[in-house]
């Protein structure tokens, strides 16, 4: 998983309220396990007509075309607990979401992505909506060391932040990354399992 440590990015606007995750992707877009390719299915509805012609959809827009921020309306990731919400905003270059509240399981998968959702009171988020309005030059830094966002006037705000999610994102550290830094126990483990209860291992050492 990438770290994320300072994000300077374009912001996009999307202040709709309840965007559930079957808006952030299709049922459709749920058949691979793959990370990767699902940008294209990203709020598919929101971008386009029911004959596939596109909509003038936000991120869809010029000015927004490299953003890699969101700035959404409240209970953003509502919805059946699909991680390909994450992974398809990863997909398209987004690695913040900023709201007043998000679903729970949308919010812990961002976590587990590499994707920081953070929570706001809704005067901040009307501000960096507001922010996020002027196109191309709405320019935000979101600075997780400090928890803090800088707008494009040079205003800032604070965020909190679980500590511990913060380590995992600043490391740019996974479930199977956390697992991993446990190696050298797992493996001494592993060597004391084999000789004391071989019967748990095939002919090549592997566990059975």
């Amino acid at each position: 998983m990438d770290k994320f440590t300072t994000l300077t990015a374009v912001a996009a606007p999307l202040p709709l309220v309840n965007v559930d995750t079957d808006m952030i992707i299709p049922a459709r877009y749920l058949k691979t396990i793959k990370r990767t390719g699902l940008r294209e299915g990203l709020f598919y509805a929101l971008r386009h007509h029911q004959d596939g012609t596109p909509k003038d959809f936000v991120l869809d827009q010029p000015a927004y075309k490299d953003a890699k921020i969101l700035v959404v309306g409240p209970n953003f990731g509502c919805g059946s607990s699909r991680e390909h919400a994450p992974w398809a905003l990863l997909d398209a270059g987004i690695r913040c979401v900023i709201g007043t509240s998000f679903a729970d399981i949308f919010y812990n998968n961002c976590f587990k992505n590499g994707v920081l959702p953070i929570v706001l009171p809704q005067e901040d988020v009307e501000k960096l909506l507001d922010d996020a309005s002027r196109g191309a030059n709405a320019v935000i830094t979101v600075d997780l060391e400090k928890q803090t966002i800088t707008g494009p006037d040079g205003g800032s705000v604070s965020f909190e932040m679980d500590p511990w999610r913060k380590h995992c994102l600043l490391n740019g550290l996974d479930d199977v990354g956390i697992t991993m830094q446990r190696g050298a126990s797992i493996d001494a483990f592993e060597a004391k399992q084999r000789a004391g209860q071989p019967w748990h291992y095939d002919a090549g050492g592997t566990p059975a």
